[in-house]
């Protein structure tokens, strides 16, 4: 009976093994039809490849923090209406390819509410990048001078959800400021992006002054259509002792 769960996983099928060596540890197996076994077998399969596929993307999005929906601290007062974030957790926003915009104070959970939307975002099967904004434009340096950039902006268009952090913590130079609006160019209706900033959105515009056709163009695309979570409050952070 052994040989039957080293089949199993020599034909790279390791939910069905781990179900047919649970079968026969808890002796359940004599007790099912062959359909029920069957079903069995072939569901531990799925759930075992999705729970793969799910990890893959996690990994894969590089997450600053490791946070779901469920551990949120829900609080009105604070901006973080439990309504209004599980209808974010539908993820029907990343099908519409719409902006999510979460802005307040340091400290206030912007990460960890961005974070949270895009490790559940994996969960329901997205692809997700996260990248702190310099990290981001670190990494638009490098392609460049390794002349790979098309080949990045065309892997960045075809993630379902991009997360970018600590945005408008400096100005923007005048070619960061026409690679931002090409990422956002091609995601524009399309695909899902979270910008999560300590300035109000009223204040992003004083960030791009560099060229203010581009900066028109990009706050065009990502404003008028957005989610907002305009988070308040003290720091949540802990002093360092």
């Amino acid at each position: 009976m052994n040989e039957i769960a080293n089949e199993f996983k020599s034909l790279r099928m390791p939910g069905m093994a781990g179900c047919w060596t649970s079968l026969l540890e808890t002796r359940k197996i004599d007790s099912l039809s062959f359909y029920e076994g069957i079903q069995m077998l072939v569901q531990a399969e799925k759930d075992q490849r999705k729970e793969n596929r799910n990890m893959r993307l996690i990994s894969a999005a590089r997450f600053r923090y490791q946070v779901t929906i469920e551990e949120l601290n829900f609080d009105v007062a604070r901006g973080l209406e439990r309504g209004k974030i599980m209808q974010m957790a539908t993820c029907e926003y990343i099908k519409q390819g719409a902006p999510i915009l979460i802005t307040g104070p340091t400290g206030t959970g912007k990460s960890w509410l961005g974070t949270a939307l895009g490790y559940h975002a994996c969960l329901m099967g997205f692809k997700v990048a996260y990248f702190n904004i310099q990290k981001l434009f670190e990494k638009i340096t490098l392609h460049r001078i390794e002349a790979t950039l098309p080949r990045f902006f065309e892997k960045m268009a075809k993630m379902d959800l991009l997360i970018i952090d600590d945005f408008g913590i400096k100005a923007m130079d005048g070619q960061q400021l026409l690679d931002f609006m090409e990422l956002m160019e091609d995601r524009h209706a399309r695909k899902a992006t979270i910008i999560m900033s300590q300035l109000p959105v009223a204040d992003w515009y004083d960030v791009m002054l560099s060229n203010t056709t581009a900066a028109d163009a990009i706050l065009d695309r990502i404003v008028h259509t957005a989610y907002r979570f305009e988070l308040k409050g003290d720091t949540m952070r802990k002093p360092n002792k």
